[in-house]
C-alpha cells in the first residue's frame, strides 16, 4: 500500500505525464526513489529539466495527500489500481508509448486473457448500424472474446448491451473517475458489467467527464484491443480518431461499409477507401482476417518426433503459448524467468524450426 501512494502521487505532479513518468522510472529504478533522488541526480536524466525537478519538490506534499485520499476511495469501493510494472497490467496497453502509468478498474475482468475487440461508432447510431453491431456480437458469442467500448450513447452502449445479452464479457473505458457514471442513463448497464467484465479508467475519483478526457479515453480503447471495429461514423467523429490511434498502435482496424449517400457511413467508407480499415460484413470476416477461424485442434498439433528433439526450455515455451491467441513476449519472459533478449533468440530459432509464428504486437503462437 505504501508503494501505491508513490504510484498515484507521481501522476499528480504537474508537468509529469505518462511518458515522462516512465522515463524517470526507467532511469531511477523504483517509483519510491523518484521522490528520494537528489536534485543533481534527477537533472542527469535525459529530458528532465529544472522545471520538472522543481515541481517534484514543490508539489510533493499535495501529491501524497491526494494519493492517500484516493487510496481510501478505492479501498472502500473495491477498486483495483494497476501500475505499469504490475504483472496484471494489460500487456496490450503496455505496448503503447503513451499508456497510462496507472489505471483503475472495477469488476472481474482479466485483461490478459482471451481476445479483445473494440467496437466504436457514432452516438447517433442508425437501425443499420445497430443491426450490424448486434449481429457481429451475436455471431461471436461462442468465442472467447471481450468487447471493449466507451459506455457512450449509440454504438458504445449497443455493443455493451449486446455483449451482456450474449454472455460475453465487456469493458467500458471511462473519461472520468469511478465515483460516477456518465451518461447516468447507462448506470444499470454499467452495474451489470461489474460481474461480466469491468469499468476501466486512468482518472482519479472526482474527475469530471470533460470533453478532452474522452479524446484521451479513445487511445485506451485502441490500446486495449487486438482489433477495432468501426460500426458507423460520419465524415468526422471520435470513432475515426480512435481508428487513427489504433492504426498508430499497429492494431487491426475494420469497418462496416455503407451506401455512398448515408451520412453515418461516410467515415467508415473513407477508412476503407484510404486503406485505414479492412471491410467486413460479419464476424466470419473478422475472424478470418485475424486468423482466429483456425480450429484449436489444428493449432495445437506438434509432431511427437519433433517435440522429442526440443530442449526443455523450448518445450516449456511451447506449453506456455499453447493457447488460442498465443502469448506476448513479455509474458513468456516473465513466466520463464528469462531476459527478453534470451527469449527472443529462442523464439527466432523455434520460428526457423516451423514451431511458432510471430504476430503483430510481439505476440507468438503455435504454427
Amino acid at each position: 500500500m505504501e508503494k501505491l501512494i508513490y504510484q498515484i502521487a507521481i501522476t499528480q505532479i504537474k508537468g509529469i505525464g505518462n511518458i515522462t513518468a516512465k522515463t524517470l522510472l526507467a532511469h531511477v529504478g523504483s517509483i519510491e526513489d523518484i521522490f528520494k533522488q537528489s536534485r543533481a541526480q534527477l537533472l542527469k536524466i535525459p529530458n528532465i529539466g529544472e522545471y520538472l525537478v522543481t515541481q517534484l519538490t514543490k508539489e510533493r506534499d499535495n501529491a501524497f495527500n491526494r494519493a492517500e485520499k484516493e487510496i481510501e476511495f478505492i479501498t472502500k469501493h473495491n477498486i483495483t489500481a494497476l501500475f505499469f510494472t504490475d504483472e496484471n497490467y494489460p500487456y496490450r496497453l503496455k505496448e503503447c508509448e503513451d499508456a497510462p502509468i496507472i489505471i483503475y478498474t472495477k469488476g472481474n475482468q482479466d485483461f490478459n486473457a482471451g481476445r479483445f475487440v473494440g467496437i466504436v461508432g457514432t452516438r447517433k447510431l442508425t437501425d443499420y448500424g445497430k443491426t450490424q453491431c448486434q449481429k457481429l456480437i451475436t455471431e461471436s458469442s461462442q468465442r472467447d472474446i471481450t468487447i471493449v467500448s466507451g459506455l457512450a450513447y449509440g454504438a458504445d452502449i449497443c455493443a455493451h448491451k449486446a455483449a451482456l445479452e450474449q454472455g460475453l464479457n465487456t469493458v467500458g473505458v471511462l473519461g472520468h473517475g469511478l465515483d460516477r457514471i456518465y451518461p447516468d442513463l447507462h448506470r444499470s448497464t454499467a452495474a451489470r458489467m461489474l460481474s461480466q467484465g469491468a469499468l476501466f479508467t486512468e482518472y482519479l475519483s472526482e474527475t469530471n467527464p470533460d470533453k478532452q478526457n474522452f479524446v484521451q479515453r479513445n487511445r485506451i480503447i485502441a490500446g486495449l484491443v487486438d482489433a477495432l471495429v468501426v460500426v458507423e461514423s460520419a465524415a468526422k467523429g471520435g470513432s475515426l480518431i480512435t481508428a487513427e490511434i489504433a492504426n498508430s498502435y499497429n492494431r487491426d482496424v475494420f469497418a462496416f461499409p455503407g451506401r455512398a449517400s448515408d451520412e453515418f457511413s461516410a467515415g467508415c467508407n473513407a477508412l476503407i477507401r484510404e486503406n485505414k480499415a479492412a471491410l467486413i460484413e460479419n464476424a466470419a470476416d473478422l475472424e478470418k482476417m485475424m486468423g482466429w477461424e483456425q480450429s484449436e485442434k489444428s493449432k495445437n498439433i506438434i509432431e511427437p518426433t519433433i517435440f522429442a528433439e526440443l530442449s526443455e526450455k523450448e518445450k516449456q515455451i511451447l506449453e506456455l503459448i499453447r493457447t488460442p491467441d498465443g502469448l506476448h513476449i513479455n509474458q513468456i519472459a516473465l513466466k520463464m524467468e528469462m531476459p527478453i533478449s534470451r527469449i527472443t533468440s529462442r523464439l527466432i530459432e523455434m520460428e526457423f524450426k516451423g514451431l511458432v509464428k510471430p504476430l503483430p504486437g510481439n505476440m507468438y503462437k503455435l504454427l
